[in-house]
């Protein structure tokens, strides 16, 4: 009789709110890669939104809701120097320690860089990083999320990359055929950002409605409001 496998370990997923950490979550689970208790998201305090993406606090909310995850908020002040940020992410990295957790989830893809940083900053802790997603090439990514039910919208577009009328659009075939050959279909290198509406990780669908759309720090966001 074999022996059974080991339980995953409990682990604190790293939310943006967004596609890439939505799909993590779902590969940990299906690949046994962790068993992720809470979720932990850095939001911008002078505007009450997730830092980046731009999704409003309130849909955060409905996201964890959705989840049936605790949501970990690392407020962060506008502008944000880099010793700001890394005093309340060790801050925010107690309450982690705090669950007994010993590992976080990440849904990078691809940049050495940040994951480097990731995992430097993490080894002190004790805590060890983990990347469901990571060096899977991203066109067939892409089309991998949109065919477990990933339904996610653009809520932030880089104009230097990306047409502004790309901002408020679904993550989905049509989309992609559309994004010019520069842009990387998950949008890593930074070209877009998105929300995600619903998913296999959703208890429910969270039905939104699309708000203004506004140029702002150089960056096109598009207001995604819950219903």
């Amino acid at each position: 009789m074999s022996a059974a496998a080991p339980a995953p370990p409990r682990a604190v997923l790293s939310w943006s709110s967004g596609k890439d950490c939505a799909f993590a979550l779902v590969e940990a689970r299906r690949l046994g890669l962790a068993d992720v208790v809470a979720v932990l998201t850095t939001t911008n305090e002078a505007f009450n939104r997730v830092a980046m993406h731009g999704t409003r606090a309130a849909l955060l909310a409905r996201q964890a809701e959705a989840l049936g995850l605790p949501l970990i908020e690392v407020p962060l002040p506008w502008p944000c120097s880099n010793e700001d940020y890394e005093s309340r992410m060790a801050a925010a990295m107690q309450k982690v320690a705090a669950l007994g957790v010993r590992h976080m989830v990440f849904g990078d893809l691809f940049l050495e860089d940040v994951r480097a940083y990731r995992e430097e900053k993490l080894r002190p802790l004790g805590v060890e990083a983990i990347f469901p997603l990571w060096g899977r090439p991203t066109y067939t990514l892409a089309r991998d999320m949109i065919a477990a039910g990933i339904d996610a919208r653009l809520v932030t577009v880089d104009p230097r990359h990306l047409d502004p009328s790309f901002a408020g659009r679904r993550f989905d075939e049509s989309l992609l055929a559309d994004l010019p050959e520069t842009v990387d279909p998950c949008g890593e290198r930074g070209e877009f950002h998105t929300a995600v509406v619903a998913g296999p990780m959703f208890s429910a669908p969270i039905p939104v409605t699309l708000g203004e759309t506004v140029q702002r720090d150089g960056f096109v966001y598009a207001d995604l409001i819950p219903d």
